[in-house]
């Protein structure tokens, strides 16, 4: 039970990826943001450095830079951030400095920035990326609402 507990839950965070879930994404190459963080466990809630890439709308993480320069290996997890409602600080809600929140409407992550600075340059750039990527306004919906009918 608590086997297929944590699977549902990892699938849910996006931990564990599948190929498919990052697919035609250079990661390795000139990404959008990238640095370390400390992240929540997506199941037992530790705490672990992990170095993340966000780049074309989705927020890579992995053990080290040197397995995120590797086409190799994949990521440990993706988030597609378009499917993100909101990133916002959260050092009140987790007693953490530096913390701030990815939310979606199925789970919130905790993440832990160095310092204030990289708090909101993530919260900015993760920020970014949900109006670019959102699910909730398409490209061709933004064209109905231009064209006459």
């Amino acid at each position: 039970m608590i086997e297929s507990m944590e699977s549902l839950w990892r699938a849910a965070t996006g931990a564990n990826p599948n190929p498919e879930d990052y697919d035609g994404v250079e990661y390795w190459s000139n990404p959008e943001r990238s640095g370390w963080l400390t992240k929540q466990g997506d199941y037992i809630k530790t705490w672990r450095r992990r170095w993340f890439v966000l780049k074309q709308g989705r927020l890579f993480w992995f053990k080290d830079p040197s397995a995120a320069a590797s086409r190799a290996g994949g990521p440990r997890g993706v988030i597609p951030v378009g499917d993100c409602l909101t990133v916002k600080g959260a050092e009140d809600v987790i007693n953490k400095p530096y913390a701030f929140e990815i939310s979606t409407d199925r789970f919130t992550m905790y993440f832990i920035a160095d310092n204030d600075k990289d708090k909101e340059d993530w919260i900015n750039s993760i920020g970014r990326a949900i109006v670019q990527h959102s699910r909730s306004v398409t490209e061709s919906e933004v064209v109905d609402y231009d064209s006459k009918p």
